[in-house]
């Protein structure tokens, strides 16, 4: 079934000259007016919604140095950044700079500046997510080593500077993906999914939530599966 079969109102966009490779992500801002991707050709590419419905590309550049698993927004509240994270081992944080001209004379233009480079994985990124605004700006990721680490920017106007606050061993085999509640009335709890293909019956999903203020972690519930299906995504609805 193609789109127009499936919706009218679908279209479908050739990313030609913006992507050469495996596209692995796709992410919405959170007003939906603004979309992120990244590929296997080390880049991102930035696409704005225009007034008619159409999607024109505004940035793209390359961003790692190796493939591209995951790229991410942080609330509108902070600003307009987002975050990459690669199979070389990095997370990038990247913030949207407006470059005004001489007496603004000219259309008004933006690029994204890179705030910072995250590198103490010993291994590839698979995949980062921020926390919810009422946190604070915040971000957990994990790795290709079962690793769960949590960053905080001590001060939410300066995207540059993230100080490691905590770190997880969720897995003794492969991360795949990591997610935070969004809920105010509970402790916060983070997920953590395991991709490893060949581990069956072990530990597919492990939960942690929170206790005392955001100074330690644990581990509430494990989940394991009698099959070898690997967990590559998940989301919390609340």
């Amino acid at each position: 079934m193609n789109a127009d079969q499936n919706d009218e109102n679908a279209q479908t966009y050739n990313t030609v000259g913006a992507h050469r490779d495996l596209i692995h992500c796709v992410a919405f801002d959170p007003h939906g007016r603004r979309m992120a991707s990244c590929a296997s050709d080390m880049t991102m590419a930035i696409w704005d919604r225009m007034p008619n419905g159409q999607w024109r590309r505004s940035a793209h550049w390359k961003c790692h140095g190796g493939a591209v698993w995951r790229v991410i927004w942080a609330h509108a509240e902070f600003g307009q950044i987002v975050a990459t994270c690669s199979y070389d081992r990095t997370i990038v944080v990247w913030e949207e700079q407006i470059v005004r001209s001489d007496k603004d004379l000219k259309p008004k233009e933006s690029q994204w500046i890179r705030r910072t480079i995250i590198g103490d994985h010993r291994t590839d990124v698979t995949d980062i997510c921020f926390s919810p605004r009422h946190l604070g700006l915040m971000m957990a990721s994990c790795n290709a080593l079962g690793a769960v680490r949590i960053y905080e920017a001590p001060d939410i106007v300066d995207a540059s500077r993230w100080n490691l606050i905590h770190e997880l061993q969720a897995f003794h085999t492969r991360c795949g993906c990591v997610a935070w509640s969004l809920s105010r009335m509970h402790r916060p709890l983070i997920a953590v999914g395991s991709d490893e293909k060949k581990a069956e019956g072990t530990e597919r999903l492990v939960i942690y939530e929170n206790v005392d203020g955001l100074r330690k972690w644990q581990r509430i519930h494990t989940f394991k599966f009698d099959l070898p299906c690997p967990v590559t995504d998940l989301k919390y609805v609340f």
